[in-house]
């Protein structure tokens, strides 16, 4: 059953490399919220021009300081981002691995991980598990 096992890990190898795409992909959305954020810092919008004419007649100060807004949708932007881009980069090193052969447990791991991304890095998780969990795959990988 070599040469079947063979073929599960290099389709399983391809399937990662392209899920890592996607996943990169989509972990460039927050960058949307990092630009917003960066924006209000360097003062592209005017939000305070605009809390002044809200509060035209009042002297209150607004509730929630148009600073800290920008800070948080600047700082989560990027830490999504960041997570984003790594967790999609460890698939495809995951998927470099499954297609040498080479890193068994790091494979695994990333296996697990990914089936909580619903619904296709769940479907490629289990899938991964699965075959990864076989003894005459255990054994390309010199671990029996």
């Amino acid at each position: 059953m070599t040469n079947q096992d063979d073929s599960h890990l290099n389709t399983l190898a391809i399937i990662h490399y392209i899920m890592g795409g996607f996943m990169a992909l989509f972990a460039c959305i927050p960058l949307v919220h990092f630009f917003l954020g960066l924006s209000i810092l360097l003062g592209w919008g005017n939000m305070q021009g605009a809390m002044v004419e809200q509060n035209a007649g009042q002297s209150t100060s607004p509730p929630f300081p148009p600073e800290l807004f920008a800070w948080l949708f600047f700082g989560m932007g990027l830490l999504f981002f960041l997570v984003g881009q790594a967790i999609s980069i460890a698939v495809v090193v995951s998927g470099r691995f499954l297609h040498q052969r080479k890193n068994y447990l790091f494979s695994f791991i990333m296996a697990c991980i990914l089936c909580t991304f619903m619904p296709f890095g769940t479907a490629l998780g289990i899938f991964t598990i699965i075959v990864l969990s076989r003894d005459s795959v255990k054994t390309l990988y010199g671990r029996i």
